[in-house]
C-alpha cells in the first residue's frame, strides 16, 4: 500500500511540473490581456533597403551541347551530321546559339540560328531570333535569312522537345520538329530514339523543299557514358523524303529513302 502510495504521489508531482511549464509557455507567447501576438513577418513583404537577395537567381552561366556529332554509313557512302547548341544567360533570359545540318563529299547543307530565349513555363523556353541557312555542292550555293520563332524544352514524361517556325522576307515559311527520349537502361548506358520532321507551306524548289511534309528523319542510338560529359555512341537512322521534295532529290540523283549505320559522341560542358 506504501508503495502505491508513492508511486502515485510521484506520478502527480511529475504531471503538475508539466501542466505548469506548459501554461508558462503559452503565457510567453501572448501579449498583455492574453491576446496573440501580432505576426512578425508577412508574405506580402517587399524588399527592405540593405537587405541581401534571399534568393541569387541572377548568376550567369553557361552551356554548350553537341546532341549529335556523327558519321552515317549508307550504300549511298558516308556523310558527317551535327546538331548542336549554346547558351548563356540565367534562369529566365538567355541567347542561344544553334547549328545543324550534313556534309558528304557532293555538297551538304547547314543552318545557324541566334536567337533570345525566355522561361515561360517551368521547363520551356520561348525562342526568338534569325537564322542563316547555306547549300552547297556542284552548283550555284544558295543561302538565306529568316526569321525564327520556336519553344524548347522537357515536355510531359520526360520527352525532349523543340518545335520551330522559319518565316523568310519574301512570304516563305517552314517549319521543323525535333523530339527525344533518353531510356536509361543503366546510370551510364542509354539509349535514345530521336524524331526529326522538316514540313514547308510553299514550294521552295531552289532550297530543295517542296510544299507540305519534306522528310522524316528516324534513329536509334545507344551510348555509354564514359564521363557525364562525353558519352560515344552506335546506333541505325532511318530517313524517307516525301512529295515535291521526294522529286526534287530524285532529279539530283539522290536517293529518297536511306537507311543508315551511324557512330559518333554526345559531348556536353
Amino acid at each position: 500500500m506504501g508503495t502505491f502510495a508513492a508511486s502515485t504521489r510521484s506520478f502527480l508531482s511529475v504531471a503538475a511540473s508539466v501542466l505548469i511549464a506548459t501554461s508558462g509557455s503559452s503565457a510567453e507567447g501572448r501579449e498583455p490581456g492574453g491576446t496573440e501576438p501580432e505576426p512578425r513577418t508577412y508574405s506580402s513583404l517587399s524588399p527592405q533597403k540593405g537587405w541581401a537577395s534571399p534568393v541569387a537567381d541572377d548568376e550567369t552561366f553557361s552551356f554548350f551541347l553537341a546532341e549529335l556529332l556523327e558519321y552515317r554509313l549508307s550504300e549511298d557512302g558516308g556523310e558527317g551530321r551535327w546538331d548542336t547548341y549554346g547558351w548563356r544567360g540565367g534562369d529566365y533570359d538567355r541567347v542561344w546559339v544553334k547549328s545543324e545540318g550534313d556534309v558528304s563529299g557532293g555538297g551538304g547543307q547547314g543552318d545557324v540560328q541566334l536567337v533570345y530565349g525566355r522561361l515561360v513555363s517551368r521547363f520551356f523556353d520561348f525562342q526568338a531570333g534569325v537564322r542563316y541557312e547555306q547549300l552547297w555542292g556542284d552548283g550555284p550555293d544558295p543561302s538565306r535569312v529568316q526569321a525564327s520563332v520556336g519553344f524548347q524544352g522537357l515536355a510531359r514524361y520526360f520527352f525532349e522537345a523543340e518545335p520551330t517556325l522559319f518565316v523568310g522576307p519574301e512570304g516563305d515559311v517552314s517549319g521543323r520538329f525535333t523530339g527525344g527520349y533518353d531510356l536509361l537502361l543503366t546510370q551510364r548506358l542509354i539509349l535514345q530514339p530521336r524524331l526529326e520532321m522538316v514540313a514547308a507551306v510553299q514550294d521552295q524548289e531552289k532550297f530543295g523543299m517542296g510544299r507540305g511534309l519534306n522528310d522524316i528523319d528516324v534513329g536509334l542510338r545507344l551510348r555509354y557514358e564514359l564521363r557525364r560529359e562525353f558519352a560515344p555512341y552506335v546506333g541505325v537512322n532511318f530517313r524517307q523524303q516525301y512529295g515535291e521534295t521526294a522529286r526534287y532529290a530524285r532529279d539530283a540523283g539522290e536517293e529518297t529513302l536511306q537507311w543508315a549505320f551511324v557512330v559518333g559522341a554526345r559531348v556536353w560542358f
